[in-house]
């Protein structure tokens, strides 16, 4: 049986987002991050964590959408928010929910 190709999936999602808010990639990886979900540089490069993929989708849309959004707004200021909000509806409930993912993953190690 073949295994569920969750990064895959995942790469897929971002390049769907990307299309969708009409960003250029100029370079997506996904790989260990020790103290974030994601970071990107204004040349188009995306680095999300390998912890993502193993979440459900709607946190991935939470962390794809709110990198993307700041290729346009450098900053979580009300612009970013009713961006986030236009895109995800009520996003504060996915970032409640990483925290405590975060929460979790921290009492493991």
């Amino acid at each position: 049986m073949k295994a569920i190709d969750h990064k895959g999936q995942f790469k897929q999602r971002v390049r769907h987002w990307a299309d969708k808010l009409d960003v250029k990639i100029v370079w997506l990886g996904v790989r260990p991050m020790r103290n974030k979900w994601a970071s990107c540089s204004t040349a188009g490069h995306l680095n999300f964590n390998d912890e993502l993929p193993a979440l459900k989708p709607e946190l991935w849309d939470y962390v794809i959408v709110h990198e993307l959004l700041h290729f346009f707004v450098p900053n979580h200021g009300k612009l970013w928010k009713s961006l986030m909000r236009a895109h995800l509806g009520e996003y504060e409930t996915y970032e409640s929910e990483l925290k405590r993912v975060v929460h979790d993953i921290w009492l493991q190690q």
